[in-house]
C-alpha cells in the first residue's frame, strides 16, 4: 500500500489490522442489529392485531387511471393518502403517503424506466364496509375494506395476496420536535377522550421518544433533523411456503423465517469477509421478493432506497416433513401461509404487486418497470484474471504471456487500486505504470482487454485535478452543517461525489473521454468498488445518514448511491465511443435497476468450501430480481485455497455468468499454472469449456436483455409444479437447456443431482449418457468431473476451436449439439452479431431457429428484416439420442443437395455429421434417411 499522511496512518493501520487479522471474520459489532436500529426496534415492537387505520370512503375518487382514498389513523388522527393503480401487464401499484406532510417525503427517481402505463379501474360493488374494484382479466379484483383498512387481491375465489391483514401498516408522520400531535384542531375535537387514554398515550410517546430525534451507534451520532419517519406494511401470501429474492444476503435461495432472529436487512454496506447463512446486510439491496407455489408465482417490488428490514413468518415454519404429512393424513384444514413485513426508515410506501401467474410473467412484469439486463460485450462473458494487485506493467506482461505459454484463454486482465498515482482515480502510478497505452496496445494486439478500478471516493488533494473540479463545482456530498462531507478510505481523507445529481453524473461520465482519462484506450473498461459507499471511519463503515444530497439526507437515498455510480460510469464508457460501443462496468453496490448498467459480484468472499457453495444461491437470488450478470471471486478473495478447492471453484465459476478470479493483496499468487501440471490441466479444461459454450452464453444474455428472464436460474423457474425443485440451490439451469451441479464438497467422490421433469431426458454433455427426468441421480466424480447435462429436446451451438481470447474465435465455425427428446424432436437458436457495438439495436444480427423433427434438421431466419453477415460456418452436427441413418443429405437455400459424411456411436446413440460446411447465417436442411 502507498504511504498515508501521518494524520491518517494510525487510523488506517488500525482498520487494515482489523481486516487482515488472523480471525479473517466479520466483526458483527460494527453493524447494527434490529434492536440497535431505533426505527426497526420501534416498528418491530408493534404486534399483529387490529389496525388503527380506517378508510374514509367518502373521500374516494376514481379516475380512468387511479383510485385515491384517504386513510385515518384513529389513534392520532393523522391522515394518509392511498393511491391505487392498475398497470399494464397484470401489475397493481399501491402508494401511501401522508395527506399533508410537513415537508415532502422522498420518492425514488431514476429506477423506473418510464412512468408505468395504466389500465382502467372500475368499481364492481360498494357499501359501507368497503369497495370492490375490477383488475380486468380472469376475474381479478381488489377488495378495499374500511375498518380496519386492508386490501385483498383475489382471482375467482382465491386470495392471491393481502395487505395490512395483520394490521402492521405503520406510518410515522413528520412532525415538529417534541410535538407528536398531528393537528391541534383535530386534537381539540378529541377532548372527549378519557384522561386515562391521554395519559397512556403520553407514556407511550415518552417511551418511543428514544432514538426518534437522535441516535447513537458506537461513537457515531445521527442527528435525525426530521425526526421519526419510518414506514411499515405487511403482506400475506395464502397457500405459499416458498419466498425468494431480496438480495444481497449470504444465505440459502429459499428465504428463512425471521421470527427467532433479526429480519433480513437491506442496507448497502462494506462488510469485511461476511458470515454465511444469516440475514445481515451486504453490498447491495434489491427490494424485490418472489412467492411461489405449484399454482402461481407472484412478486412484490418495494420501491424505497432507505434502510429496510424484511420480516418473514410462516404457519408451517418448523414443521417437519412428517408433521406436514400428519396434518395431511389427519385432514388438517390449515392452509400454508407466508407473511412478510417490510419496514423502511423513511420515504413513502410505493409497492408494485406483480401477479404473474408464472415466473416468466413476473420477470417480464419487473422488467417492464426497471428494465432488463444490459446486453454485455461478448468478451466480458469470457474469463477475467484479477488480483489486488498486479504490480506493474512488467507483471501484467508476464501474466499475459503465462496464459499463452500454458494455452489458457482469457479476455480481461484487471488492475486494482495500486495501479493509480496514490489512490487518485483516473491516474496511473508514474513509476509502475509509466506507459499505460503501450501496455494496453500490447493486450489489444492479442485481442485482449483490461479493466481498471475507479472508486467513488476522491482523495482530497489540491494538486489532484478530479478533486479540484468536483470541489469547485460543488459536487461533493455535504455534511449536516453544509460543508463538504469527508471520510476516510483508501486514499486517506476523501470526499464523496454526489451521484444523485444528474449534473454530477454527466461530469463524471465526461471524465472517461480519451482526452480526459489519460492513458486510456478503447480496450480499457471499468470497475466501481467501494460504492456503498464505504467510509472506513463512518458508522457501520459507511456514510453518516444525516449527510446531505441536495434536498435529501443519505438516509433517504442510501441504497441507490451505488446504482448512480455505475450508471454514470457506464454512460461515460458509452459516450467516449460516440455512443457506438457497449460498456462493461462491474459494481459492488447495487439496487433495483442496476441490471441496466453491467455486472455485479458477491464481494469479499473467502477461500472456504462454504463460500464456494454460497456463490450459487447468491447468484440465483440476484437473477430472480433481474441481475443476471453475477459471479463470485474464483478461489476466494481472502485466504489461500487448497489446490482442490481452487480447481473446484474454477469448475463452478466456468458455469456462472461472470467468471473472474480475484485475490487479496496478502495472499500468495495463484495464477492458474502455479499449482502443478495436473491442476493446471484441470483449470485449463474448465476455462476451455467456458469458451466452447460462449455462443450459448451470449444467446442467453441476448434473451435476458429482451425478456428479463435470468440467465442462471433455479430449477423451479422451469419446473414450476414440481415441489422437489422449490428449495434446490446446489444446482441450477443456464437458460432452459443446461443443468449444472458443481462439485462443492471437499474430497467428494460423488454428487447426487436432481434431474427434473417427468417427461424429460437429460444427457451428460461429456459422455452423452442418457438419464430420465424426475429422479435423483448419483454421479461418481473425479477431480476432472463437472456434472453438466443438456436437456433432451434442445439444440446448443458451441465453438470447439478454443483460442487465446473470445475475439480470436469470432469467425470460427460452430458445432451444433442436438439432444433429442423422447419424441425425437429438438429445438434451439443461433444468435450472433458483432459482439461489441449497439448495432444489434438496428437489427444488425443473425438470429435463427434450429429445429429437428421427422429426421430433418433445419435452420430458419427468426427475424427476416435483420441484416448481418458472418464468415462462420457449421463444421459439425452432433445428434444425441439418435438412431443410425442410412445416409445424411444437406440441402442449401438454392436447392443444391449433397451427401454428408457421418459416424454413428451405437453405444451412445450419437450421430456425428462431419464438415457439412454451410454458412451459419444461411437457410439449410439436413435430412437423415
Amino acid at each position: 500500500m502507498a504511504s498515508f499522511s501521518e494524520r491518517m496512518a494510525p487510523v488506517l493501520v488500525l482498520w487494515l489490522a482489523m481486516c487482515l487479522g488472523a480471525t479473517w471474520a466479520v466483526d458483527r459489532g460494527n453493524f447494527k442489529t434490529c434492536d440497535q436500529s431505533a426505527f426497526c426496534k420501534r416498528q418491530r415492537a408493534l404486534k399483529p392485531g387490529d389496525s388503527p387505520y380506517r378508510a374514509l370512503l367518502e373521500t374516494m375518487e376514481l379516475t380512468n387511471t387511479r383510485l385515491t382514498l384517504q386513510l385515518i389513523n384513529d389513534n392520532n388522527k393523522v391522515r394518509l393518502l392511498l393511491e391505487l393503480y392498475r398497470l399494464q401487464g397484470n401489475i397493481t401499484r399501491v402508494k401511501i403517503n401522508e395527506l399533508k406532510p410537513l415537508k415532502p417525503r422522498y420518492e425514488v427517481p431514476d429506477v423506473l424506466i418510464r412512468d408505468p402505463p395504466t389500465e382502467p379501474l372500475s368499481v364492481l360493488s360498494q357499501d359501507e364496509s368497503g369497495v370492490v374494484l375490477s383488475l380486468g382479466a380472469e376475474s381479478q379484483r381488489v377488495i378495499v375494506s374500511v375498518r380496519p383498512f386492508r386490501l385483498d387481491i383475489m382471482e375467482g375465489h382465491d386470495v392471491l395476496m393481502s395487505l395490512n391483514s395483520r394490521g402492521l401498516l405503520a406510518f410515522e408522520h413528520l412532525r415538529m420536535r417534541k410535538d407528536t400531535r398531528a393537528d391541534p384542531e383535530a386534537e381539540k375535537k378529541e377532548e372527549a377522550d378519557s384522561a386515562d387514554q391521554a395519559e397512556a398515550t403520553k407514556e407511550e410517546e415518552e417511551k418511543a421518544e428514544e432514538g426518534m430525534w437522535e441516535e447513537t451507534f458506537k461513537s457515531h451520532s445521527d442527528s435525525k433533523p426530521n425526526g421519526p419517519s419510518s414506514i411499515s406494511l405487511d403482506f400475506s401470501f395464502p397457500g405459499v411456503e416458498h419466498v425468494y429474492g431480496i438480495p444481497e444476503h449470504a444465505d440459502d435461495l429459499k428465504l428463512k423465517t425471521t421470527d427467532n432472529g433479526d429480519p433480513y436487512r437491506l442496507f448497502n454496506l462494506d462488510v469485511f469477509q461476511y458470515e454465511l447463512y444469516n440475514p445481515m446486510a451486504l453490498y447491495g439491496a434489491v427490494p424485490v421478493m418472489l412467492a411461489h407455489n405449484a399454482q402461481r408465482t407472484t412478486g412484490i417490488f418495494w420501491l424505497n432506497a432507505a434502510e429496510t428490514w424484511v420480516d418473514i413468518s410462516s404457519n408451517t415454519a418448523g414443521k417437519t416433513v412428517f408433521g406436514k404429512m400428519l396434518d395431511y393424513v389427519q385432514g388438517s384444514s390449515e392452509i400454508p401461509q407466508t407473511d412478510v413485513r417490510w419496514i423502511s426508515e423513511s420515504g413513502i410506501i410505493d409497492v408494485f404487486i406483480m401477479l404473474g401467474p408464472t415466473p416468466k410473467h413476473v420477470f417480464s412484469q419487473y422488467a417492464s418497470l426497471t428494465g432488463t439486463q444490459s446486453f454485455p460485450p461478448l468478451a466480458s462473458l469470457g474469463y477475467h484474471q484479477c488480483r489486488w494487485n498486479y504490480n506493474d506493467q512488467e507483471d501484467v506482461r508476464s501474466v499475459d504471456a503465462g496464459f499463452d505459454e500454458y494455452d489458457i484463454p482469457y479476455d480481461f486482465i484487471w488492475l486494482d487500486i495500486e495501479h493509480t498515482d496514490g489512490k487518485r482515480y483516473f491516474t496511473w502510478d508514474p513509476h509502475k505504470f509509466a506507459t499505460p497505452k503501450e501496455m494496453l496496445q500490447g493486450l489489444l494486439d492479442k485481442k485482449r482487454k483490461m479493466v481498471a478500478i475507479v472508486d467513488p471516493h476522491i482523495k482530497i488533494d489540491s494538486n489532484y485535478k478530479i478533486h479540484n473540479e468536483i470541489r469547485s463545482r460543488g459536487f461533493y456530498v455535504k455534511n449536516k452543517d453544509g460543508g463538504d462531507y469527508e471520510g476516510w478510505c483508501w486514499p486517506g481523507n476523501a470526499g464523496y461525489p454526489d451521484f444523485t445529481r444528474a449534473d454530477m453524473r454527466a461530469w463524471w461520465a465526461s471524465m472517461f473521454a480519451y482526452d480526459q482519462y489519460e492513458g486510456s484506450m478503447e480496450n480499457l473498461y471499468t470497475w466501481n468498488d467501494m460504492n456503498e459507499p464505504s467510509v472506513f471511519n463512518g458508522p457501520e463503515v459507511t456514510m453518516h445518514k444525516d449527510a446531505v444530497h441536495g434536498d435529501w439526507e443519505n438516509r433517504d437515498v442510501h441504497n441507490i448511491y451505488g446504482l448512480y455510480v455505475q450508471m454514470a460510469t457506464a454512460e461515460g464508457l458509452v459516450q467516449r465511443s460516440g455512443g457506438v460501443e457497449r460498456p462493461f462496468v462491474l459494481t459492488r453496490a447495487f439496487f433495483a435497476g442496476s441490471q441496466r448498467y453491467g455486472a455485479v459480484w458477491t464481494g469479499d468472499n473467502a477461500a472456504e468450501w462454504d463460500h464456494l457453495k454460497i456463490s450459487i444461491p447468491m447468484c440465483l437470488s440476484l437473477g430472480l430480481v433481474g441481475i443476471s450478470f453475477c459471479g463470485a471471486d474464483v478461489g476466494g478473495f481472502f485466504k489461500s485455497p487448497t489446490p482442490e478447492l481452487l480447481v473446484r471453484w474454477y469448475q463452478t465459476g466456468a458455469y456462472q455468468p461472470f467468471f473472474r478470479a480475484h485475490a487479496h493483496l496478502d495472499t500468495p499468487r495463484r495464477e492458474p499454472w502455479l499449482f502443478g501440471p495436473e491442476n493446471t490441466a484441470l483449470i485449463r479444461e474448465a476455462i476451455r469449456q467456458r469458451y466452447t459454450f460462449l455462443p450459448y452464453w451470449y444467446q442467453q444474455f441476448y434473451h435476458a436483455y429482451r425478456t428479463g428472464e435470468p440467465v442462471m436460474r433455479p430449477l423451479w423457474v422451469e419446473y414450476t409444479q414440481d415441489p422437489a425443485t422449490f428449495a434446490v440451490d446446489d444446482e441450477f439451469l443456464i437458460g432452459q437447456n443446461l443443468l449444472v451441479h458443481p462439485v462443492t464438497e471437499e474430497g467428494a467422490r460423488g454428487v447426487t443431482a436432481y434431474l427434473p421433469g417427468k417427461e424429460e431426458v437429460w444427457f451428460d454433455i461429456h459422455t452423452f449418457q442418457k438419464h430420465n427426468g424426475a429422479q435423483n441421480l448419483y454421479i461418481p466424480v473425479t477431480m476432472s468431473s463437472i456434472p453438466v447435462f443438456q436437456r433432451g429436446g434442445s439444440i446448443i451451438p458451441r465453438k470447439m476451436r478454443v483460442r487465446r481470447s473470445s475475439s480470436c474465435m469470432e469467425h470460427d465455425p460452430y458445432t451444433l449439439y442436438a439432444a433429442l427428446n423422447a419424441r425425437g424432436v429438438a429445438e434451439g437458436e443461433l444468435y450472433m452479431d458483432d459482439g461489441h457495438t449497439f448495432n444489434y439495436e438496428k437489427k444488425e444480427f443473425i438470429h435463427r431457429r434450429l429445429s429437428f423433427s421427422n429426421n430433418v434438421l433445419s435452420s430458419v431466419n427468426l427475424v427476416p428484416d435483420s441484416h448481418f453477415t458472418t464468415n462462420s460456418w457449421i463444421e459439425r452436427i452432433v445428434l444425441i439420442g439418435s438412431s443410425k441413418p442410412a445416409k445424411v443429405t444437406l440441402k442449401t437455400a438454392d436447392g443444391i443437395e449433397s451427401q454428408l459424411e457421418f459416424d454413428f456411436d451405437a453405444s451412445m446413440s450419437v450421430v456425428t455429421v462431419r464438415k457439412p460446411g454451410m454458412n451459419a447465417g444461411a437457410d439449410w436442411t439436413v435430412t437423415l434417411e
